[in-house]
């Protein structure tokens, strides 16, 4: 009887939180290495002669868009769901860890070690055409391309298997604000990049961010070694009538299960809304360096310190907005506002006025209120739709839907901009067109959605905590 009643680890306030901390420090590090080259766009396409490595905006965009590659095209991500389902938390992290280390070290080698001659002349197709990326990319980009997809399926497997570590210890308690704090500290990853990065690269050469980056996902690797050990103690501290149900048949995964998420029209709302968001918000990510230096004239040294504020203004408000899901609800609403904001500074980026500093800071704050809207709201909806047992399999297809634009969006907006710029001189106004576009297809899904949740009732309005 005693076996029976006793409490589980993760009903200690004190041990959930730590897990927590754990593995989204680990995240963090994650995502510093995957957004260290952004702010250095322009030391990038510098020529060789000014300390750069020369390379144009298309092989940017290539190398960009190829965190997704691994994932996208060879099923990584979509494999990776199912080895957690089956494999566990523990091994499917571990792996994780481990991809990540070993792509950024490839990455780092390219950029540090390989020389800029040397082109491969190469076509990059997409159902019935071409992206017109069919030209001679440097060896080095390759290369580097790479190791940064090796990295982004580590990344993204890292990233769905923390999602059901948020589950397993937070299941009727804070969820959504667990879910938020997670994503804060990985958008402080992000954050310290715009402001490390630039500083870092121009006293220590472009590699030495990368060098940096590798480091702190070795310090990652060995906190999900301290993770795992808690693991194993909440496993053994699950009451023996739990583990008795836990280990039946019918609460196994299967790989039938995966045509019981296929079938699921909330899982496709919310997986195509997460597309079109993120694919409006990373992409965008990735030239903002760019876009402030040309559009609203800030010095280049002080340029990646602008979208540096986009993600610190999550830091604060993600959880928040957490807090507010788990004891009001109206999950569903809050990913229609972030939507409809998100849409709204797309629009303001484009328009040729106020093309100064100032605004450019007012806009990228708010863009940080639209990012901590959805995500705060998205991920803890997920669990609400989709059971426990396929819950890997479920993050793990969103993921992948959501790497298909990580990869693709950056390519295209790469070619956009080229095709856009006149001697020297780019006008963003169609780029910033196309991430609005994005943003506007999401609101239109946020609002099925919640005339869904009426007819489904996946609680998605109602709070998380349990009373």
């Amino acid at each position: 009887m005693t076996e029976q009643i006793r409490q589980k680890l993760s009903d200690s306030k004190r041990a959930r939180w730590t897990a927590l901390i754990i593995v989204s420090v680990t995240m963090m590090m994650g995502y510093f290495l995957t957004d260290v080259i952004a702010p250095l766009e322009p030391m990038l396409e510098a020529p060789a002669a000014q300390g750069g490595l020369g390379w144009p905006p298309s092989d940017y965009g290539v190398f960009s868009g190829s965190y997704g590659f691994i994932n996208v095209f060879l099923f990584m991500l979509f494999f990776g769901g199912i080895i957690l389902d089956k494999a566990g938390i523990r091994f499917t992290g571990n792996l994780a860890c481990v991809l990540m280390v070993g792509g950024a070290l490839i990455k780092f080698y390219a950029i540090a070690f390989m020389s800029q001659e040397g082109t491969t002349y190469i076509n990059i197709p997409v159902i019935g055409s071409y992206t017109g990326f069919d030209h001679a990319i440097k060896n080095q980009v390759i290369m580097a391309s790479l190791g940064f997809a090796i990295f982004g399926t580590g990344c993204e497997i890292a990233g769905i298997t923390i999602s059901k570590v948020m589950t397993k210890w937070f299941t009727g308690h804070e969820l959504a604000l667990a879910m938020g704090i997670q994503v804060a500290l990985a958008r402080l990853g992000t954050a310290l990049t715009f402001i490390v990065s630039i500083p870092v690269a121009t006293r220590f050469g472009i590699s030495a961010p990368l060098l940096l980056g590798v480091i702190l996902l070795v310090i990652g690797l060995l906190l999900w070694l301290v993770y795992d050990v808690m693991d194993i103690k909440l496993d053994k501290s699950v009451p023996v009538s739990e583990n008795l149900s836990s280990s039946s048949e019918e609460d196994k995964f299967h790989i039938s299960d995966l045509g019981l998420i296929f079938k699921n029209p909330g899982f496709w709302l919310i997986t195509c809304m997460c597309f079109c968001f993120y694919g409006a918000i990373f992409p965008f990510l990735k030239f903002a360096t760019k876009i402030m230096i040309v559009k609203y004239h800030v010095a280049p040294v002080s340029a990646g310190i602008i979208p540096s504020l986009m993600p610190f203004g999550t830091i604060i408000l993600t959880p928040l907005f957490g807090a507010v899901y788990d004891k009001i609800g109206k999950g569903a609403t809050l990913m229609i506002a972030g939507s409809v904001l998100l849409t709204l500074i797309h629009i303001c980026f484009a328009l040729p006025v106020l093309n100064v500093a100032p605004f450019a800071i007012f806009l990228i704050i708010m863009l940080g209120v639209a990012f901590s809207l959805v995500p705060s709201a998205m991920w803890p909806s997920v669990p609400k739709i989709i059971p426990m047992k396929q819950l890997g399999s479920a993050y793990a297809i969103i993921f992948y839907i959501q790497n298909i634009g990580l990869a693709i969006i950056p390519m295209v907006i790469g070619k956009i901009i080229e095709r856009n710029t006149t001697d020297g001189v780019t006008d963003f106004t169609v780029p910033m067109i196309s991430f609005a576009v994005l943003g506007f297809v999401a609101v239109v899904l946020g609002c099925v959605l919640k005339v869904l949740d009426r007819v489904k009732g996946y609680a998605l309005e109602k709070a998380n905590i349990e009373d």
